[in-house]
């Protein structure tokens, strides 16, 4: 079910961009482009993340509704234009798919490079790990 509700989360944010962003844009040119990240994006950010359309667990990466909305654009520009529209973006795609491999590997080892670092700041390491002279682990040297 979790996955149903996704695909809808992101049919209707991809639809909703598909269809209104454009026409903002084209009426009211920059500030259109505002209205329509206000007016379209934040209710769907909330229904799908605040509502739970779309779940997300802590440790999965985290896509977001941009994937669903690029896909709504792809299909959308084929059913319009037919397949040639796909076939005229794969170069552009596939440096996108480039970017987010090293992106990805990037923002891992930036990540383990900050818990390495986390660690080394909470480690507890004694200052001297060796008894000293004539100790032999009884309370009577201690006085």
């Amino acid at each position: 079910m979790k996955f149903f509700r996704a695909i809808i989360g992101y049919f209707i944010a991809g639809l909703l961009v598909m269809s209104i962003w454009n026409g903002l844009v084209d009426s009211y040119g920059i500030a259109g482009g505002y209205m329509a990240a206000i007016i379209i994006i934040g209710p769907m950010y909330y229904l799908n993340h605040y509502i739970g359309l779309i779940d997300i667990p802590e440790d999965h990466a985290f896509v977001d509704m941009a994937f669903g909305i690029g896909v709504a654009g792809i299909f959308r520009d084929i059913f319009m234009n037919g397949f040639e529209a796909f076939t005229s973006t794969i170069p552009t795609l596939s440096l996108v798919i480039i970017g987010a491999i090293i992106g990805g590997i990037a923002a891992g080892l930036i990540e383990e490079n900050m818990e390495k670092e986390q660690d080394k700041k909470h480690a507890f390491k004694p200052a001297d790990e060796t008894p000293g002279p004539k100790y032999d682990g009884s309370e009577s040297n201690l006085k």
